[in-house]
């Protein structure tokens, strides 16, 4: 059962051929350790087909009426192909990331979706990992990278490798919401050592 422990909520972003591990072990580690999530679509179908032909059915979608950027203290990209290119292409998500940097907000990008911030911009002068296919698109774009790392955490930017790497990205979403003791308890709940 969901216990909420705070009021910040967090956006999964899910476009077709997403990586699902990607997005659905950081969705389940926020469920444990109580962070509202939402899974969102960004075409107006909530059905969406992960690289490996698992269906996904999003809580929204970025075409809801109701739907706004600004109800979300985090933004996730998950990774994969053709996930990230199309993630790339949804110009009112890249606007929004663009906004959420802007203003302080959170971001976090797995496996490809790190050269998403690169290119546009979020990601010049900061430390950052990714794929390791894309990491030449950071150092492109002026990232430090740091290409053995599996989470790199610079401020509220958070990047990370790939689907192995998926549960030690979610943790650190966690610690950046909630803290250590958060993180420590998931990682006692699903047994991480």
């Amino acid at each position: 059962m969901f216990k909420q422990t705070t009021d910040k909520r967090v956006a999964v972003f899910v476009a077709s051929g997403l990586e699902e591990i990607e997005g659905l072990t950081v969705v389940d580690v926020l469920f444990r350790a109580g962070v509202p999530c939402d899974t969102v679509a960004i075409t107006p179908d909530h059905m969406v087909t992960s690289s490996h032909e698992v269906t996904i059915v999003c809580d929204r979608s970025i075409a809801d009426e109701d739907f706004s950027f600004g109800d979300y203290d985090l933004l996730v990209l998950p990774g994969g192909i053709p996930g990230t290119p199309n993630l790339r292409a949804c110009e009112p998500l890249c606007n929004a990331l663009v906004a959420q940097a802007e203003k302080g907000g959170a971001l976090a990008a797995i496996c490809a979706a790190p050269s998403i911030l690169a290119e546009l911009g979020l990601l010049k002068g900061r430390r950052a990992t990714s794929n390791p296919g894309f990491q030449h698109v950071l150092a492109e774009h002026g990232a430090e990278l740091l290409p053995d790392e599996p989470v790199v955490v610079d401020g509220n930017v958070i990047t990370s490798q790939g689907a192995g790497t998926a549960m030690l990205f979610g943790l650190e979403i966690v610690r950046l919401i909630l803290g250590d003791e958060a993180v420590e308890r998931v990682r006692e709940g699903v047994v991480l050592r």
